[in-house]
């Protein structure tokens, strides 16, 4: 299972950014999917997921009304479309593959990519 973040990079406050997330999972279909964060010095936190064919997607408290997460089964691809960014958001962000809904809990993950915000 490899999963490749991709779609960091620098943004003022108030920017947007789309991170993509290829999966070669065989059974990404039928796979519920996450993105994490971990900001320097802080411990990794849940920042959405979506099930396995983008019925239902839950965010954090953090994230929600800014983040949304969807996905493509056709490319294997879960993406997270960041708007109205904020110093706050700048961390490395992960996906993964879910073995658990609630509490979200990763079990493949990806090597991340780093947002970085701009006050």
């Amino acid at each position: 299972v490899q999963l490749q973040a991709s779609g960091g990079g620098l943004v003022q406050a108030g920017g947007s950014l789309r991170l993509s997330c290829a999966a070669s999972v065989r059974t990404f279909s039928r796979s519920n999917m996450g993105w994490f964060r971990q900001a320097p010095g802080k411990e990794r936190e849940f920042v959405g997921q979506i099930d396995w064919n983008g019925d239902n997607t839950r965010s954090a408290d953090s994230v929600r009304g800014r983040f949304a997460v969807f996905r493509d089964n056709a490319k294997n691809t879960v993406y997270l479309q960041m708007n109205s960014l904020k110093p706050e958001d700048t961390a490395v962000y992960y996906c993964a593959v879910l073995s658990k809904w609630y509490p979200p809990t990763g079990t493949y993950w990806g090597q991340g990519t780093l947002v970085t915000v701009s006050s």
